[in-house]
């Protein structure tokens, strides 16, 4: 018997979140610098709260073919990630060329999310299950802006410092 598309999509972003937390964790495990620790344990957090809503949302689905109403979304918060974007911070990833390659990454992982969650929010009917994935693609495209910003500030610095500079 073949399960239903909401099924293997929940599948599927259970296991997306999953392998962000372990490469966040493993990233904060190995990183010298603190900021940097502090900032992918915070990542890695993140998917933690994302797999439990996810595996809320599969639990309900597997026992009544229904999503549950997206209340537990609107009360979660947004981390203000931002709060940690210090000098040390990029400071320590631009000395460090693994953190600043595990950015790289991370913003390849967090581009695939953001895809899955937006087509699954664009090809369901189920308004509760849309407001889901919707929600999910917001979070992660605010997770990628900030990884985007770090990278951007880091190659400049790099540029800067090389005389990279086309003008």
């Amino acid at each position: 018997m073949s399960e239903d598309r909401a099924t293997e999509i929940l599948k599927n972003a259970i296991l997306l979140e999953k392998r962000g937390y372990a490469f966040y964790s493993k990233v904060a495990q190995q990183a010298r610098g603190e900021a940097v620790k502090k900032f992918f344990h915070l990542m890695a957090e993140e998917e933690v709260n994302h797999v439990k809503i996810l595996s809320d949302q599969f639990k309900s689905y597997r026992s009544s073919k229904k999503f549950k109403p997206h209340d537990h979304i609107e009360q979660a918060e947004f981390k203000t990630v931002t709060e940690i974007l210090t000098k040390d911070l990029k400071r320590q990833i631009a000395a460090a060329d693994y953190e600043a390659a595990a950015i790289a990454a991370a913003m390849s992982m967090e581009k695939n999310a953001i895809q899955v969650y937006s087509s699954r929010a664009l090809e369901t009917q189920d308004p509760d299950e849309k407001a889901l994935y919707q929600w999910l693609a917001e979070w992660e495209t605010e997770h990628l802006n900030f990884l985007s910003n770090i990278d951007r500030a880091l190659t400049e610095e790099i540029w800067h410092d090389n005389r990279f500079w086309p003008f």
